[in-house]
């Protein structure tokens, strides 16, 4: 069932022992999303904490770090920016999904209650609207967190993605002692030792098909190997590939331990990047989307061209 933000809110204060579920290989969004709803709940004095099926990558620490953990038995869960039930990795079916806050318009509607709104430029930007109606007053650390995830979705406001209500929200967040500057830094300008090898090997293994308007990266479990890094790093290779002059889909393809993949997609306004994930049963947005494919890397790089050589005219 659709709600709307006010219907959402009053949902959110009805509760308590609310469990709050973040994304597979979470990101920014899905993160500052979990975090600051949950700093909003317990300020409401609710039991509430944030669950990942994985740890989480420690460059975002700062999002919860002075949070205490909490034990209880969940009453009521919420998905953050989980377009499908199986982005939720390991902890899929675990647990019955009662709300879903998302804006990927390809959203399955798996939870009980959807609050979906494709036209936002992150999920955290319905996080903030949800928390103004809950009557929650933002602090710095949720500031904090919904600026990471509105930065993170929007590549540090470089994509057409960002609105002007992005801008809006996050002067507000600004104002309410979000640390722009240094979270800029740790999220844009900062790299390990480990991911730097990384994206050297996977810049080397860079291949052009299709006219050169297709571009694919492909990083092994042994490339790990090589540079003692692991996937927790791989975030920010995507965005490589469309960043090379004629290129118009970039796809990063990801081994999995098991020999299978997993592919994330990036495009300009030309190719919809949703549609070639939908194609392999993913999904994502027009210009940023992702699947998994169960199959080995050589093959999944010819099933991706060939679909994108459908797309591209």
């Amino acid at each position: 069932m659709r709600i709307d933000v006010k219907e959402c809110a009053r949902l959110l204060l009805e509760q308590d022992d609310i469990l709050i579920l973040t994304h597979a290989h979470p990101d920014g969004d899905t993160l500052g999303c979990g975090f600051a709803l949950c700093r909003a709940l317990l300020q409401k004095g609710k039991f509430a904490y944030v669950k990942n099926e994985a740890d989480i990558p420690p460059k975002y620490n700062y999002l919860f770090d002075d949070i205490v953990p909490m034990k209880f038995t969940p009453r009521f869960v919420v998905a953050v920016d989980v377009a499908t039930e199986g982005l939720l990795g390991a902890i899929q079916g675990k647990y019955h999904i009662d709300l879903c806050i998302d804006h990927h318009g390809t959203n399955t509607d798996y939870a009980d209650r959807l609050l979906l709104d494709d036209g936002a430029a992150a999920a955290s930007e319905i996080i903030y609207k949800v928390i103004r109606e809950m009557g929650v007053p933002l602090d710095k650390g949720m500031a904090n967190c919904l600026y990471t995830g509105i930065s993170t979705d929007t590549g540090c406001f470089r994509y057409a993605s960002a609105t002007a209500e992005s801008y809006r929200i996050a002067a507000d967040l600004i104002e309410a002692g979000a640390d722009n500057g240094r979270i800029n830094r740790v999220m844009f300008e900062t790299k390990t030792k480990t991911y730097a090898r990384l994206e050297r090997l996977a810049l080397e293994s860079m291949r052009f098909y299709l006219d050169e308007r297709v571009a694919i990266i492909t990083v092994t479990q042994e490339m790990y190997h090589l540079t003692g890094s692991n996937e927790q790093e791989t975030e920010g290779l995507a965005p490589l590939t469309r960043q090379i002059e004629g290129v118009e889909v970039g796809i990063t393809i990801r081994e999995k331990p098991d020999g299978t993949c997993k592919a994330s997609l990036r495009t300009f306004e030309s190719v919809n990047a949703a549609e070639i994930a939908k194609a392999f049963g993913g999904g994502g947005h027009p210009q940023a989307a992702a699947c998994n494919l169960d199959m080995d890397v050589k093959t999944a790089r010819a099933k991706l061209v060939e679909k994108c050589g459908e797309l591209l005219v």
